[in-house]
């Protein structure tokens, strides 16, 4: 299920994180609440995925953990900025 999960996840970070809902408990192992999967869907899904995997039931996020949730949320908005970088563009060029 694992490998199946990351080759989902290259593709749509969003339908992976729904996959993982649906088929495990690793949501709500790692969230208290409903409120901030359902945000992180929406807003920064890879961030919401990798912080989801890397959260162990007992301590928490540490040490490698954190670093990847970093690379995610910088996934995140990288992807945010060049999304708004090419409407612009786009509106300009009309």
């Amino acid at each position: 299920m694992g490998c199946l999960l990351v080759l989902v996840a290259a593709i749509s970070p969003r339908l992976a994180l729904f996959l993982t809902w649906l088929f495990t408990e690793r949501l709500a192992i790692a969230f208290d609440t409903w409120i901030w999967p359902v945000l992180g869907f929406f807003l920064l899904p890879w961030t919401t995925l990798v912080y989801t995997f890397a959260y162990a039931p007992v301590r928490g996020v540490s040490g490698v953990g954190w670093i990847l949730v970093f690379l995610a949320v910088l996934v995140d908005v990288g992807l945010i900025g060049s999304g708004s970088r090419a409407r612009r563009r786009r509106e300009a060029s009309y």
